[in-house]
């Protein structure tokens, strides 16, 4: 299949699009070539960024002139700009002194990296142009507006774009030429030198401010007797979330609970978190609990200022120091559990006990602690409270959680840096292998892989700011070995410094280590597992990923190691060099923190991360294309829904509430989507008999009654199934007209076919021999007046067996939300994915008509016509099918009918002449499964008969033509079937 437009289509669509676009709207939706207002939109994914890198992707030769630039952004345009194949040119300036010195030098080292851009620095003293020109074969392409090459701009504040096109021979391409041209003859070359002179000034500038900002500051202050510590006790004050959270451990306080806990994400402030709560509560003594004595002195030092008060308050248990007598004291776990020392105490002494990174609670040591003390209050803080050795470390915290910040919350909030994360396709060896499970040491620390890992650090690290990096290996060995043969590697003239750290190493010589990587004698710390948790090094700026992704757990501890905030750090660099690895689809799963175990949410995810550009708090996630490949083929191959996986989730669930969970209840806590859940087995209730060993308690008649509720109400994939149920449910009978009622009063469609369909759910009609098989029996009846009811076995156990009825509740009222995604006035929602079979039921034919439904079915009666794409076929697809059909831009799909039709075919011409509605489905290829992506409805456009060659090369006659979409398709679902992504 081709991989680009018909020419006739990029020649005269340009013209249709300018036309629509200024002179008269007709029809709707946005052409290539359309004029467009580009906003920052998080409702609809519009971003600045994202038109950016589609320009990119789809031009020949860019020009950028911007005033302001950050390397936050470009960052965000690295891979864009790596895998761009043309000519580019960037202006800039020192306007202001915005720009810092290390923006310049990521300007400057793009040329280095291969790629053909020239920067310039623009002559004028008042530099304040904000404008990109891209040109392609067909047409040139102008963003002007607001938008300086910033993060914030690209991504978040509110700008105002125009983007515009005009042919290549028209008088604003002229005029763009002479513009591009007269502002770059006003520039001078960007270099080293000219880079260092305006390191030295910038850098003066910056002390400059810093003084005039403390002189500010201190003329503010009023003067005061007390002691520093009380100064800065009164200068803590907590965060937004830092105040939620502790309105909330007050609550459960106030309401009697003894014990709380609260799960923060890693950089987030747990311990200042907990030092006001501390000050919040004024405890009689305090005893604050960790695992490490580092640990213990940076918790003192945080205490210290929050709750002031003098020295002698604090004291610590570690090692040889035992001072249990004082106020405040913060000791180690190990220390503190021994017998000798816990035998000094009463249960009583500490009225407030706080455990840090509680997760390791389930350990014998902090159990044997837990149950001997007897606080007033125990708080527990913890960024993982999951655990993998089936500790319940709810269970230890009375299933009390007061707060939760997670990963995205903590960066939307702006509490942790941002990260810019790069997935790299690890290195390939000359006989076309590449990493995986098997390989073998002489090949993970090999010349190959060592020059393909430092290739990789140079395009994506930061410049002009000095490395302080972590790198996680797969084995021991590897790390040592790596670090010897990186050490032998320069990057940019200067000899890489590194070092090997595992298990094995003394706590002395990590701390040492660890020191000489803040100190900025080393580069790099290579380690396996030692990082993961416990460790604060806020300089981190790099992160590298040598190994495969086992937990996605361990992933977001690794990634954490490099979010906290430090002075003159601007966001971290993730480098994840992906092999062949069956895991590779728990990367997005930890990126996004999508524990739904549903595919399509993970492939969604993944590419409007990658599209619309920015995570929350900027960050961004990028992959290059062999990197992007893997991974979406480990999404497709992966068994998501296997037992044992949707076990551990629901386990995890379990320990958290002290209960089996119900389906809603995975709703609630965002975790596994309730619709894997329940159609995984018969019913949920048969999938937790299956995984936890314990009966349903369901008869029969019951089970079977289930099994058509979650396989037929819960995917329903609109409200009027679940409405219907709930009617059946509170009445003896439902008649068409009551039904109609409940339906108009929720401003639903409510006509014949859509009642008879939704009807049709309940009593198996239209149903084909193998779902009546599967049910065997309906859930309702007509009554001899012709009303609905249930039938009288289901009625008496739902009215008598509460077991049974809680089981029909929790699907009916899980049903309602999951539904509540769909559109409810139309019978398909775009960017939401339908089966054959759903497409039959919302379009109210039996289902089924399903198996009559490939590639498309006209149906002159209904007026409708639901279309089925599959973009890319198989190999073993025969000749006679393999249409080229294509997704040309957001509002325009290439579309061939079936072989041997005509314009004159009765079916084809209800398609040409529109008479019938066009519902357009389509999917990437067959790993996508057997759902296909609703794109919109369209109207067909300049049909044509042409001809398409079968297995003998014969012409086959066939209908062309461009099918426009009534609204344009969601950004990230064109991205996902873009032939520029996919080819």
């Amino acid at each position: 299949m081709s991989a680009r437009p018909d020419l006739f289509y990029a020649e005269n669509q340009l013209a249709r699009d300018v036309s629509r676009g200024f002179i008269c709207a007709e029809g709707t939706g946005l052409g290539r070539y359309s004029p467009e207002l580009v906003l920052n939109d998080r409702k609809t994914g519009s971003t600045v960024l994202r038109t950016i890198r589609e320009q990119l992707r789809l031009s020949r030769s860019f020009f950028f002139s911007v005033a302001f630039v950050t390397p936050g952004a470009l960052a965000m345009l690295k891979q864009d700009l790596l895998d761009f194949d043309g000519q580019g040119r960037i202006v800039t300036s020192n306007y202001l002194n915005f720009n810092a010195p290390n923006t310049f030098e990521d300007l400057l080292h793009l040329r280095e990296l291969g790629i053909d851009v020239e920067v310039g620095l623009h002559s004028s003293r008042a530099f304040h142009p904000k404008g990109y020109v891209f040109e392609h074969h067909k047409s040139v392409t102008a963003l002007v507006g607001s938008a300086n090459l910033t993060e914030s701009a690209l991504t978040r504040n509110h700008e105002w774009n125009m983007k515009v096109s005009a042919g290549p021979d028209s008088e604003l391409a002229a005029q763009l030429s002479v513009l591009v041209a007269n502002e770059f003859a006003s520039t001078r070359p960007l270099s080293s030198g000219w880079i260092e002179a305006y390191r030295q000034k910038f850098d003066a500038l910056q002390v400059q401010a810093r003084y005039t900002s403390r002189i500010d500051s201190l003329a503010d202050e009023e003067p005061t007797d007390s002691d520093p510590i009380e100064v800065g006790r009164a200068k803590i004050q907590p965060n937004a979330m830092q105040s939620e959270a502790l309105e909330a451990i007050e609550a459960i306080r106030v309401a009697g609970h003894q014990r709380a806990l609260v799960i923060s994400a890693t950089g987030t402030g747990k311990t200042i978190l907990s030092a006001l709560d501390a000050r919040s509560a004024s405890p009689r003594r305090l005893l604050f609990v960790a695992h490490r004595e580092q640990i213990l002195d940076k918790a003192m030092s945080e205490f210290k200022r929050v709750l002031g008060g003098p020295s002698d308050d604090y004291g610590k248990l570690a090692g040889s120091v035992k001072q249990l007598d004082r106020r405040y004291v913060f000791a180690t776990v190990q220390s503190l559990a021994r017998q000798d020392v816990l035998g000094q105490l009463s249960p009583t002494d500490f009225d407030y006990l706080l455990i840090d990174e509680v997760h390791r609670a389930g350990a014998a040591s902090y159990r044997r602690v837990l149950d001997y003390l007897s606080p007033d209050f125990a708080l527990g803080m913890t960024a993982t409270p999951e655990r993998n050795d089936g500790a319940d470390i709810y269970e230890l915290f009375n299933y009390k959680v007061a707060y939760e910040i997670r990963l995205h919350d903590a960066l939307e909030a702006d509490m942790l840096s941002p990260f810019h994360y790069f997935g790299v396709a690890d290195a390939i060896f000359d006989d076309g292998s590449t990493i995986s499970d098997e390989t073998g040491l002489h090949r993970l620390s090999g010349a190959v892989r060592t020059s393909h890992i430092v290739d990789a650090i140079n395009k994506y690290s930061q410049q002009g700011v000095p490395t302080r990096g972590l790198m996680f290996c797969s084995r021991k060995d590897e790390a040592h070995a790596l670090a010897a043969e990186l050490n032998q590697r320069s990057i940019n003239g200067r000899n890489l410094r590194t070092a090997a750290l595992t298990g094995e190493d003394s706590v002395e010589d990590r701390e040492n280590t660890v020191k000489l990587l803040e100190l900025g004698e080393l580069d790099y710390v290579l380690s396996v597992d030692i990082f993961n948790e416990g460790v604060d090094i806020p300089s981190i700026n790099q992160v590298v990923m040598l190994r495969q992704t086992q937990s996605a757990i361990i992933f977001v501890q690794q990634l954490g190691r490099g979010l906290r905030k430090a002075p003159g750090k601007d966001h971290l660099t993730v480098i994840d060099f992906i092999g062949n690895y069956a895991n590779n689809y728990l990367i997005p799963i930890a990126l996004f923190g999508d524990k739904s175990m549903n595919k399509e949410s993970l492939r969604k995810n993944l590419n409007a991360a990658e599209e619309d550009g920015v995570l929350p708090g900027m960050s961004s996630v990028r992959f290059d294309e062999i990197a992007r490949e893997r991974v979406l083929r480990a999404i497709a191959d992966a068994k998501m829904d296997h037992l044992r996986h949707l076990r551990g989730e629901i386990e995890l669930l379990q320990q958290r509430l002290g209960r089996v969970p119900r389906l809603w209840d995975f709703v609630e806590h965002d975790s596994v989507d309730p619709l894997v859940l329940a159609t995984r087995l018969e019913h949920f209730p048969a999938l937790v008999a299956k995984t936890l060993k314990m009966p349903s308690g369901l008869s029969s008649t019951q089970s079977r009654a289930l099994s058509l509720l979650s396989h037929e109400v819960l995917p329903a994939k609109r409200p009027h199934e679940a409405l219907l149920l709930r009617e059946l449910l509170s009445r003896t009978d439902v008649t068409d007209t009551e039904l109609r009622e409940v339906l108009e009063g929720q401003k639903l469609p409510s006509g014949p076919d859509v009642l008879q369909s939704a009807q049709a759910t309940f009593m198996l009609e239209g149903y084909n021999q193998g779902d009546r098989a599967r049910y065997e029996a309906p859930v309702a009846e007509r009554t001899p007046a012709g009303a609905l009811r249930l039938v009288p076995a289901v009625a008496k156990a739902y009215q008598r067996d509460s077991n049974f009825a809680d089981k029909v509740n929790d699907i009916l009222k899980t049903a309602a939300h999951v539904n509540q995604a769909y559109l409810p006035d139309r019978p398909f929602t775009p960017g939401m994915r339908y089966s054959r079979r759903d497409a039959a039921r919302l379009l109210g034919w039996d289902r089924s008509n399903a198996s009559t439904m490939y590639g498309y079915r006209t149906d002159v009666t209904s007026g409708q016509c639901p279309i089925f794409v599959t973009l890319h076929k198989g190999h073993d697809v025969e000749a006679s099918v393999a249409y080229e059909d294509e997704l040309l831009d957001p509002s325009v799909m290439r579309w061939f009918t079936r072989s041997r039709r005509s314009l004159a075919s009765r079916e084809v011409r209800a398609i040409v002449e529109n008479s019938v509605d066009l519902h357009v489905f389509v999917k990437r290829d067959d790993a996508d499964g057997t759902d296909f992506f609703y794109l919109g409805q369209a109207r067909s456009e300049d049909a044509e008969e042409t001809t398409m060659a079968n297995e003998e090369g014969a012409p086959l006659p066939v209908v062309r033509m461009l099918l426009r979409f009534n609204e344009p398709v969601p950004h990230s679902l064109y991205d996902y079937f873009h032939p520029t992504l996919t080819a």
